[in-house]
């Protein structure tokens, strides 16, 4: 059963299930399903999928390569070389180990390496265009392996050219190896997210030690429920469920004068707290549970986690129908109260909202 390979535990069997250890079989494996006209789902670390309780009706792939290598460059930089494969939090906690920083503020984050610059993967005011040099892909239209470098891969909030480029409704591009270019040093890249900044006891745009900063970020993220513990159900989920709004400045208006919003690069837009406006609009953590409202829609089986609105939790024998009821009603309830629609983060397989 596919469910046993995300951490929502949601998601029926594959009709062929393939695991790729290595490049090779990687792309052979999805060459092979495209020659035979079968759909194609890869799957890394599972963190960022929600899975149709009918299954997948074609090849699923499971991306298992492994491999950390590092490359001196000029100016005391160093070139992180990491299969797709690899767990991603351990990435980091090797970068750091080996005395490197620009990683430190994205510790904790589940799902394998490959993954992070499909959605330009981000937290606490850090994401991975900040220090990826390239990307080494299988290019599925040409049956080539090529390298993207960092522009290349118009990255923006959640979003990559990775991302928004398919091939027969699955990525075009099959990531095989990430590089990042990291510093030598004992200090972290500039804290850029208030509340992690209080918690180091230094001011938003300081530097602090990096291995520090690793540690206080795996609290918060734990606290949260926003790291993957087997024995921990509010982090059976796919952590954030919807991205923060990107709106025009005017929403503001209609919004309350403590709206928390954030600047963005786009001009006369500004980005909306997903979890704000999911607790304003009436939907408490626990959301689903007895005595928290909604319990009829999963009966329990689903909800919010108790310790975050943004994630929707499997509570031990949740389905993808209960996963998604918990989405729906809330995305209805904030569209209801503020007009904004809000959008899934996670991909949903054979699924829609």
């Amino acid at each position: 059963m596919l469910k046993n390979l995300t951490t929502t535990r949601v998601g029926g069997p594959a009709q062929h299930m393939v695991t790729a250890t290595s490049e090779a079989e990687l792309a052979h494996a999805v060459a092979a399903a495209d020659a035979a006209g079968q759909d194609v789902l890869l799957i890394g670390g599972g963190s960022n999928l929600v899975i149709s309780d009918d299954g997948f009706p074609g090849v699923a792939v499971q991306i298992a390569t492994r491999g950390l290598h590092l490359d001196e460059q000029p100016n005391g930089k160093v070139l992180l070389r990491a299969a797709a494969g690899e767990n991603w939090d351990a990435t980091v906690e090797y970068s750091l180990a080996e005395g490197l920083s620009g990683l430190e503020a994205l510790s904790g984050i589940p799902g394998c390496t490959g993954a992070t610059p499909v959605q330009n993967v981000g937290a606490y005011g850090a994401d991975v265009s900040q220090t990826l040099a390239w990307v080494r892909a299988y290019d599925r239209e040409s049956d080539q392996v090529l390298k993207l470098d960092n522009a290349e891969l118009g990255f923006a909030y959640r979003d990559s050219l990775i991302k928004r480029t398919s091939t027969n409704g699955s990525p075009r591009y099959v990531v095989l190896e990430v590089a990042f270019l990291l510093a030598r040093e004992n200090e972290s890249a500039p804290i850029r997210y208030a509340e992690l900044a209080r918690r180091l006891g230094v001011e938003a745009g300081d530097r602090a030690n990096a291995l520090q900063v690793r540690q206080t970020v795996l609290e918060l993220r734990r606290s949260k429920g926003m790291v993957f513990d087997i024995k921990d159900a509010d982090s059976h989920s796919t952590g954030s469920f919807f991205t923060n709004p990107i709106v025009e400045s005017s929403v503001l208006d209609k919004l309350p004068p403590n709206a928390p919003n954030y600047p963005v690069e786009q001009a006369g837009f500004v980005k909306l707290s997903a979890a704000w406006l999911i607790d304003q609009a009436g939907f408490s953590k626990g959301y689903g549970l007895e005595g928290t409202g909604g319990f009829a829609l999963a009966d329990g089986r689903a909800s919010l986690s108790t310790k975050h609105t943004l994630a929707i939790t499997n509570r031990g024998e949740a389905t993808a129908q209960d996963i998604l009821a918990i989405a729906r009603s809330v995305r209805a309830g904030v569209q209801e109260r503020f007009g904004i629609e809000l959008v899934n983060e996670p991909l949903l397989i054979g699924e829609v909202l």
